[in-house]
C-alpha cells in the first residue's frame, strides 16, 4: 500500500521562507572549513517538503504544520553538526516527529493523553500478526476516494497515524521508523498492522 494524499506545493510557504532566512544566518566551523549553511541546505532542504507533509499529517492543520516544521528547522540547524550520515530524510523527519508532539503536548494535551490511553489498552489485547501480509481488503484502499481516505487516516490514533504515514507515505522501513519513532521494531509492526485494520474498518463502516 503506498499511495500520496498531499497535493504538490507551489512557491514558498510561511515554514519554507523562515528556513530561507534560516539558513541565511549560519556560523562557519573553523574545524572542518564547511559551512553550516551548506550543512543545512544538503541535509535538510531537500526533504523540508517530506518535513511538511508529516507535521501536516500530525497536526491535521496547514498553518500548524508550517510551524512545527518552523521549529524543526532550527532544531535541525542546531543539531547539523551532530548529522553524523546516513539517511538524512529519516533524520529530519525524526526531527519533525518530536518537534510535532512537543507541539501537540503543549497545545492539544488532552488529545496525546487520550492516544496513550488508547494504545495501552490495544497493546494488551493485540495479536501478534504479519503487517506486510495482502488482504482482500487491501484492494479497498485503491479504490476509495482519496478524500474518504485522508479523513479515514486523520482520524486514526497519532501513534497509528504517524507509523502509517512514514511507512505507507514516506516510505521509511521498519528500521527507520523505530529510530525515528524511539520504539523497538516490533512495536512499529504492531502499530502498523493496528494502524491498518482501524483503517480498513472506518473505510467499511463509510462504504
Amino acid at each position: 500500500m503506498s499511495v500520496t494524499y498531499m497535493q504538490a506545493r507551489t512557491g514558498p510557504t510561511k515554514s519554507e521562507s523562515s528556513t530561507m532566512r534560516l539558513v541565511a544566518s549560519g556560523a562557519q566551523d573553523p574545524m572542518s572549513g564547511l559551512d553550516d549553511n551548506a550543512r543545512f541546505r544538503s541535509i535538510v532542504m531537500p526533504y523540508i517538503d517530506d518535513a511538511y507533509r508529516l507535521a501536516h499529517w500530525l497536526t491535521g492543520n496547514r498553518t500548524d504544520a508550517e510551524d512545527v516544521v518552523q521549529d524543526a528547522s532550527l532544531r535541525a540547524f542546531r543539531a547539523i553538526r551532530e548529522f553524523a550520515g546516513g539517511n538524512a530524510r529519516a533524520w529530519l523527519l525524526s526531527i519533525v516527529r518530536n518537534t510535532a508532539y512537543s507541539w501537540l503536548r503543549k497545545n492539544r494535551p488532552t488529545t496525546v493523553l487520550t492516544v496513550e490511553d488508547i494504545e495501552a489498552v490495544e497493546l494488551a489485547n493485540a495479536k501478534p500478526g504479519d503487517p506486510n501480509s495482502e488482504t482482500p481488503e487491501a484492494a479497498l484502499i485503491a479504490k476509495v476516494d482519496a478524500g474518504q481516505l485522508r479523513a479515514a487516516i486523520a482520524g486514526l490514533p497519532t501513534p497509528f497515524r504517524e507509523t502509517l504515514v512514514l511507512r505507507d507515505i514516506e516510505g521509511l522501513d521498519y528500521r527507520e521508523i523505530a529510530e525515528a519513532t524511539d520504539v523497538p521494531i516490533g512495536t512499529v509492526m504492531s502499530r502498523l498492522a493496528r494502524a491498518r485494520r482501524r483503517l480498513i474498518a472506518t473505510l467499511k463502516e463509510d462504504r
